[in-house]
């Protein structure tokens, strides 16, 4: 038996703050040596943080990050364990994306990342060059920081694995490596190494997680191998929330699984793998042995290192192997309810604000921000109990942030209505064109949540800008109810909605002073939607312009869903009667004969923007191939989503209206929010859909092929 114990890790690193990122990652080496670990891998770009974008190009975040490689190099806690971490390198006057490997205050060796991730939210051929000497190696001339430590003045860098003592050997891939058709643990099974690693930053994506989950298995299910799998966790610093769960699996199966979802800063998940298991499993299919034996030249170049890494063979009290388990997945809504609620938590406790401020209004979406802020607080007091259970009576680093941003004295009990009371503050912002009702499930959620809660009237402001307009024009607004047109109409609604950003604010900034507090800032919680975004139904700059925006990557779809769910494990019943009202702005006057409905002011349902957002982004299609789609999908009827069958004329009128709407508020995207990325179609104009924002609205040469397109349909 040659057996291992092998770590990986989720650690929440944040971009840039190196005093941070260097007491978790020595967190998780100390928790990995206890554990007997004798090889530990970090997430990529560990050292310095994943999100630091354009600072890669600056010298200093690379020069940091070797004076971090030397804590890690002079401190002999960290020694009799190999070190598998992630740093920006630059290598012959080129900047690479690296895994570095340390033992015992040497530097074993540097693996530069072969394909980088340039899709998406990813820009990293923007600040890195992929390595294409294919199993090559060259001489790197090691830093004075790092020379003046034991006199080494250089390592090996480029594509090879390690080659320990018992012919052990370990090679890595990192993150956009595994999702490419000839990534590389492929080649390296087939030379015999039996150990992968992957030091990963990939971000949560609603339903994603059984993607990466395949793709880890498959990675050793057809020819064999102990893969490790450590990722980012938390808000890096931007819209991302990067969601951990470490994976270790052996022979296409699982064997360890960290949480996805958390707000614990390290987490370290070890596996105890005998590595004769896996020379079986390979010998046991007689067409990869002959690939493997087959192998053409050059072979893969490899660093020998002279430390064994098995466990001592004698001690059979540690000797116990690790087994297969079942993947662990959360249903969508159960996602909702925690990824943002953890990226909101690394946003407040890293920004320096004593709390949350929402404007409530009693619908859906604002609805669902306040109690995404419950979840988060349910998770940050289920930590804080869970450590307590492990630790005994000592204060766990969660507590203490709690403690901190809460206010709250040493001994004073926590609970998560408590917190919420004092860290989150709601305020209805009515009109004359609000209900009774939303006002009332406003004033219920907040108290079920724990919100410090405001209910006022914002009549008379209105009212004053209104005249004062009057006064300077002449000219008197008025609704098209009382005889307006469009154009006044959708005047005095967006009156209402600036002033309620502006009130918003206001309550952030000053409500601490009002209630004694010492200074602190209160931040502004946005609640538009995704559907919102895409089709432009929001009023620049009014309660969708917040400090940042948690459902803003989320259908409306999946939101109601999300308060069905929440009602009832959350322990939030009004969310169930949210969820059953039908969604409206309420902006305009309510009469026996008209109240105000989002889906008729859109002229488009809900489910319909899910449709069109998938298509356009995920599918990229542009009008006339939607068009064309679509008469194939929506030509039969629908009973679920309460459609009819639809002719291609139908179906054109639809789309046409779509991108005229989609272009003609584009601009809305320049200015919007920062949001939590959550769905694949989502609108974000400032980092995953890069798009223009002044577009012919009236799609001319498209619209007109799709009108040449139906002639010929109706002609037949």
């Amino acid at each position: 038996m040659r057996v291992v114990t092998v770590a990986t890790t989720s650690l929440n690193q944040w971009q840039l703050d190196f005093i941070g990122n260097l007491r978790r990652t020595k967190k998780s080496l100390l928790d990995a040596k206890s554990k007997r670990a004798k090889y530990r891998i970090g997430p990529e770009l560990e050292l310095t943080g994943y999100g630091c974008e354009d600072a890669f190009l600056e010298h200093d975040t690379i020069e940091h990050a070797w004076e971090m490689v030397r804590e890690l190099l002079t401190d002999e806690e960290l020694h009799d364990i190999v070190i598998d971490t992630g740093l920006p390198v630059i290598h012959d006057g080129v900047r690479y994306n690296c895994r570095l490997f340390l033992l015992n205050g040497e530097v074993l060796f540097i693996r530069p990342k072969k394909a980088l991730a340039g899709d998406g939210n990813y820009r990293e051929p923007r600040w890195f060059t992929a390595w294409s000497k294919e199993k090559v190696l060259e001489q790197y001339e090691l830093p004075k920081v790092v020379r003046e430590i034991r006199g080494q003045k250089s390592c090996p860098i480029g594509d090879a694995y390690l080659k320990f003592e018992n012919d052990v050997r370990l090679g890595c891939e990192t993150c956009e490596e595994l999702f490419t058709p000839n990534a590389p643990h492929i080649e390296l099974a087939l030379n015999g190494v039996e150990i992968i690693s992957n030091g990963s930053g990939s971000h949560h994506q609603l339903r994603k997680l059984d993607q990466r989950v395949d793709l880890i298995e498959s990675a050793t299910k057809k020819s064999g191998g102990c893969y490790l799998y450590s990722n980012q966790r938390g808000c890096d610093g931007g819209r991302l929330y990067y969601d951990g769960c470490a994976l270790i699996s052996l022979n296409g199966e699982i064997l360890k699984q960290g949480e996805q979802f958390s707000v614990e800063d390290v987490e370290v998940s070890v596996a105890k793998v005998d590595l004769d298991e896996i020379v079986s499993f390979r010998a046991a299919v007689a067409s990869q042995q002959v690939e493997m034996a087959g192998k053409k030249e050059p072979k893969y170049p490899f660093v020998e290192v002279d430390f064994d890494l098995c466990d001592d063979d004698s001690n059979f009290s540690h000797m116990q192997l690790s087994r297969a388990i079942e993947v662990r997945y959360h249903e969508p809504e159960e996602e909702i309810a925690r990824g943002p609620a953890c990226w909101m938590w690394d946003y407040l406790r890293r920004s320096g604000a004593s709390g949350f401020l929402l404007p409530l209004s009693g619908g859906a979406d604002s609805s669902s921000t306040a109690a995404i802020v419950g979840s988060m607080c349910q998770i940050v007091c289920k930590a804080i109990e869970d450590e307590t259970a492990n630790d005994g009576n000592s204060m766990n680093e969660v507590e203490a942030e709690c403690r901190r941003i809460c206010k709250f004295t040493t001994d004073e009990a926590i609970s998560p209505t408590k917190m919420a009371n004092a860290l989150f503050s709601t305020v209805y912002l009515g009109t004359d064109n609000s209900s009774e009702d939303t006002r009332k499930r406003a004033k219920d959620l907040a108290e079920e949540v724990g919100a410090k809660h405001l209910s006022c009237s914002i009549d008379g402001i209105v009212a004053a800008i209104v005249t004062f307009f009057a006064v300077v024009t002449g000219k008197t607004p008025k609704f098209k109810l009382f005889g307006g047109t469009n154009a006044e109409n959708l005047a005095m609604q967006n009156i209402q909605a600036r002033v309620r950003m502006i009130l918003a604010f206001l309550f952030a900034q000053l409500l601490p002073w009002v209630r004694g507090q010492n200074g602190g800032f209160l931040l502004v919680l946005g609640s538009a939607n995704v559907d919102e975004g895409l089709r432009g139904y929001l009023t620049k700059y009014d309660c969708s312009s917040a400090d940042i925006n948690p459902i803003g990557g989320i259908s409306k779809v999946d939101l109601k869903k999300f308060l069905v769910w929440g009602a009832t494990h959350l322990g939030y019943p009004t969310l169930a009667a949210i969820e059953q009202a039908p969604p409206t702005a309420e902006l305009e006057p309510i009469t026996k004969e008209y109240v105000q409905c989002d889906e008729v002011d859109m002229g488009m349902t809900y489910n319909e923007l899910g449709t069109y957002g998938r298509l356009r982004k995920v599918a990229r299609l542009g009008p006339v191939s939607m068009f064309r789609r679509l008469c194939g999908e929506w030509n039969t009827a629908d009973p679920s989503g309460n459609r009819e069958a639809l002719k291609p004329r139908e179906v054109a009128e639809k789309v046409k209206k779509f991108f005229f709407y989609y272009s003609v508020n584009r601009h809305k995207m320049t200015t919007i929010t920062p949001t939590y990325h959550a769905e694949n179609y989502s609108p974000d104009d400032n980092r995953f859909d890069l798009r223009p924002f002044l577009y012919n609205v009236k799609w001319p040469w498209q619209f007109a092929r799709i009108d040449a397109i139906v002639a010929k349909a109706e002609a037949m």
